[in-house]
């Protein structure tokens, strides 16, 4: 049974709906707090379907409802635009969302119910007997279930321990709102000293950039990986501080006093909003806080509350392992089968070191065509002559602006039109690594999807324990410690289920790597 959930006056009341043969039947209307009186909610086998997951599903998680299937209109025509030429309307593309202050006065109302019905129902004949299609669907909606869970339990995070690892890391901080801590502010005048600019703001590219050429250096930019190639004494203070800043910026004193929040419950909490498919390729993205791009000099600030423990799980190799299953490949999934993927290269003799594993198999996934992965690619072609013609196949697609799809079916979009000329050709080649990438890198986010579901089932009654972050292939889960080790096998478990749903008997593995920790900072390799 089809139940549609739809936000009135902005979110104050909920109209509640049986959807039947495209029509809305048995309308409701309740009061956000009380939208749990409708029992249809929480029948068996229900799937609740609204437009827009950030404008409904916080209600019905406020009131106690367990959602289990779901259709997120919104996300699912993106999708479908792409996949089936469903016709791609505005109404259903844009975000029912709060505005930057926090207020409902800008976002657009949500369509009536009786538009949601036709929508769901365009929505159903394009999937058809598309089985992956239909997979994704349900994978995406419930991925927006899971992205708002994760916003609304926030990551733990201790700000004295923040706090501590700053002052390590950069020193003490600056007077003043603009003071640079200690640390820098020594690096940036041995900069100045170095080329003699007593007056010289390390901050500004573009002043830093005329002193390094009134200094007779020849340099076109301020980029790290141009500095390198400069020999100075100003060189390796400039290079220090650029890294120092970076940390200071993004996860600094600043960050933390905007983004960590004491909840209602007394607990502090780094807020963070995902964005499922925020990535063209369905991968998720983060807005606000940045969280999915936490330095790893401060992931020792995410600390396990009193009584708690972090389970961090870390998916190795995925995309080879995606690239694996999605050409059906046995040979490179035997690589790495129960095993580190690059070492099994080794041991089978494709490769000679690690390293080159690594490097050969990264070359395979974005195009590398230069330097040692260009040289390994060759070894890789023989070995796995399969998942190399999958990715080569896409290349040759993009290049000719055709679509390819992920294992499940998310397609990639039209490239611009480029011309017949050397230009248009370097451009056709841009876009086949894009291509190329997409096919594996989606099929990898897909697959992430169905770990998330299966370890949001795996701990639900698992009083305490909840998911408090996602990064791509690695998710942190915070449970009692008396229960975090069962946590943790719990999470490997539904990682390997998550290989069989997608890809049934398909020998590859998914192993994941897991940590029972204090605090992020732990886990480190």
């Amino acid at each position: 049974m089809d139940v549609a959930v739809v936000p009135l006056a902005h979110g104050e009341r909920m109209a509640v709906a049986t959807l039947d043969a495209e029509r809305a039947v048995d309308v409701r209307v309740h009061d956000a707090q009380r939208i749990a009186d409708d029992e249809r909610l929480t029948r068996a086998g229900v799937r609740l379907v609204w437009q827009d997951a950030r404008a409904v599903v916080p209600a019905l998680l406020a009131a106690g409802v367990r959602i289990e299937r779901a259709r997120d209109v919104r996300l699912v025509h993106r999708i479908l635009a792409d996949a089936r030429g469903l016709p791609l309307e505005e109404r259903w593309a844009r975000p029912l969302r709060r505005d930057a202050e926090g207020l409902f006065s800008l976002a657009p109302e949500a369509e009536p119910l009786d538009e949601l019905a036709l929508q769901l129902g365009a929505q159903e004949r394009a999937i058809g007997a598309d089985t992956g299609l239909a997979m994704l669907a349900g994978a995406e909606s419930m991925g927006a279930v899971v992205a708002t869970e994760l916003g609304r339990e926030g990551l733990p995070f201790d700000r004295a321990r923040h706090d501590a690892l700053l002052v390590e890391a950069l020193g003490e901080r600056g007077a003043g709102a603009g003071g640079r801590p200690r640390r820098m502010e020594q690096l940036a005048g041995e900069v100045r000293a170095a080329l003699g600019e007593p007056g010289l703001n390390p901050d500004s590219p573009q002043e830093v950039l005329r002193a390094l050429r009134r200094a007779g250096l020849d340099a076109s930019s301020t980029a790290r990986w141009e500095l390198r190639e400069l020999e100075h004494p100003a060189i390796a203070p400039l290079l220090a501080y650029k890294r120092l800043s970076r940390l200071h910026t993004a996860n600094g004193w600043a960050w933390a006093q905007r983004w960590a929040r004491v909840d209602e419950r007394g607990r502090c909490r780094l807020a963070i909003e995902y964005v499922p498919g925020g990535v063209v390729t369905g991968r998720w993205a983060t807005e606000g806080s940045g969280a999915m791009q936490i330095a790893r000099q401060i992931r020792g600030a995410v600390a396990a509350e009193p009584g708690m423990r972090l389970v961090v799980a870390d998916a190795a190799q995925l995309e080879p392992r995606a690239l694996a299953a999605l050409a059906r490949d046995e040979a490179l999934a035997e690589a790495g089968r129960g095993a580190d993927l690059y070492q099994g290269l080794v041991d089978r003799g494709v490769v000679d070191s690690r390293q080159h594993g690594k490097l050969g198999m990264l070359g395979a996934l974005y195009g590398g065509t230069t330097g040692e992965s260009a040289v390994v690619l060759p070894r890789l072609a023989r070995a796995y002559p399969k998942a190399l013609a999958a990715v080569e196949q896409a290349a040759r697609a993009g290049e000719r602006r055709e679509r390819v799809r992920t294992w499940l079916g998310r397609t990639s979009p039209l490239p611009p039109r480029w011309r017949d000329d050397e230009r248009g050709a370097r451009q056709a080649r841009a876009w086949g690594r894009f291509t190329r990438n997409f096919v594996v890198q989606g099929t990898a986010a897909e697959w992430a999807l169905a770990w998330m579901a299966g370890v949001r089932r795996a701990i639900r009654d698992v009083e305490g324990a909840a998911l408090v972050c996602f990064l791509h292939d690695e998710v942190i889960v915070q449970a009692p410690a008396e229960h975090a080790d069962a946590v943790a096998e719990s999470v490997r478990e539904a990682a390997a289920l998550a290989g069989r749903v997608l890809f049934g008997d398909f020998p590859v593995d998914f192993p994941v790597q897991t940590a029972v920790v204090d605090d992020w900072g732990q886990a480190k390799d």
